[in-house]
């Protein structure tokens, strides 16, 4: 995002957070954060400290670094371009709404909701989207009863994956091929999550579609499908989305009928609706050739170079640097309204 972004209309601050939680000042450098499968980038404490607001009457950024503190000047809007807990979950959302800073993305709730996926389905079940069928577990759940939730889960069938239920970027999930595995599957989900969804298997192509929202009241739009062909992995996992791992072809935009588009196109656009409708999300389904069933919203999609969102709207005639702007202007229009 930094290297498309239209530099003749917007003047960037680039912002990270360290490990520890500190908000520091970084390079314009996008040659610094570029994806490396031997040393993925991330943020070290330089020493400097971004100083927020002290009242929503104001919007200055503030540095505070050995030379003293310094204004950065008035924000217009953040790109809270963050992944999991404490920045897709609605807290960082919280923050920025407490300061009254506008921001691109969904706002506190539809955050949350799409960061907490037995939610999500309960909410999209609710409003009639077709969901995978589920099941989510906690530790308590299995200690006190633990053959009737063996009993739901393996009625299932093989295969089921478990995954955390709050968690990004297939961290934590696991394809469970025998039952003998389900064990360790469960572990390595708890160890993000103290709530854990097992999903039923669904036959069929795995597509996606980026959703953004209509300008002026206008109804959401939906983009070309994007599909993801698995040969040599077991899914679609960190590795793929992130290093470019072998084993998975990314294909945009996806050969579906008139029909078919159309279909997915209306539901993906009634999911988003449903969990709020701001800004911008990912809709992903496994599609079995008859059926459409809704697999995740991701309200805060990857914008990565090899991350489907963008290449979705590339393909339906969007450059990168126009849809970092419509980003953008839908922040200010909301925050306008």
């Amino acid at each position: 995002m930094l290297r498309a972004i239209d530099r003749d209309r917007f003047r960037v601050i680039p912002i990270g957070i360290t490990r520890d939680g500190a908000f520091v000042l970084e390079d314009d450098d996008p040659d610094k954060f570029a994806l490396d499968r031997d040393h993925l980038p991330e943020v070290v404490d330089n020493g400097t400290r971004i100083g927020w607001p002290d009242s929503a009457l104001s919007r200055e950024l503030t540095v505070t670094d050995a030379a003293g503190t310094r204004s950065l000047g008035d924000v217009d809007v953040v790109l809270p371009i963050l992944h999991g807990r404490f920045g897709e979950d609605g807290t960082i959302q919280g923050l920025l709404e407490l300061l009254g800073i506008p921001y691109a993305g969904g706002g506190v709730l539809m955050s949350a909701l799409g960061m907490n996926k037995n939610v999500t389905k309960r909410v999209l079940k609710a409003a009639g989207v077709p969901v995978v069928p589920w099941v989510a577990v906690t530790r308590r759940d299995l200690a006190r009863q633990r053959d009737l939730w063996e009993r739901r889960i393996r009625s299932f069938g093989l295969p089921v994956f478990v995954k955390p239920n709050q968690a990004g970027s297939s961290v934590g999930v696991s394809k469970v091929s025998a039952w003998d595995e389900l064990d360790a599957a469960l572990e390595v989900a708890f160890a993000e999550d103290a709530t854990v969804l097992v999903e039923q298997a669904v036959v069929g192509r795995e597509v996606e579609c980026g959703v953004l929202q209509g300008r002026d009241g206008a109804p959401a739009r939906v983009s070309l499908p994007g599909e993801i062909v698995v040969s040599g992995r077991e899914f679609y996992d960190f590795e793929a989305k992130y290093l470019d791992a072998p084993g998975i072809e990314l294909v945009c935009p996806a050969t579906l009928h008139d029909g078919e588009l159309a279909e997915m196109q209306r539901i993906a656009a009634q999911a988003f609706e449903a969990l709020g409708g701001e800004s911008l999300a990912r809709v992903d389904f496994f599609f079995t050739g008859t059926e459409f069933f809704v697999n995740e919203v991701n309200t805060m999609p990857g914008f990565t170079p090899i991350s489907m969102f963008p290449k979705c709207w590339i393909a339906s005639g969007m450059t990168y640097a126009e849809l970092i702007s419509e980003l953008i202007d839908l922040a200010t229009e909301r925050s306008a309204a």
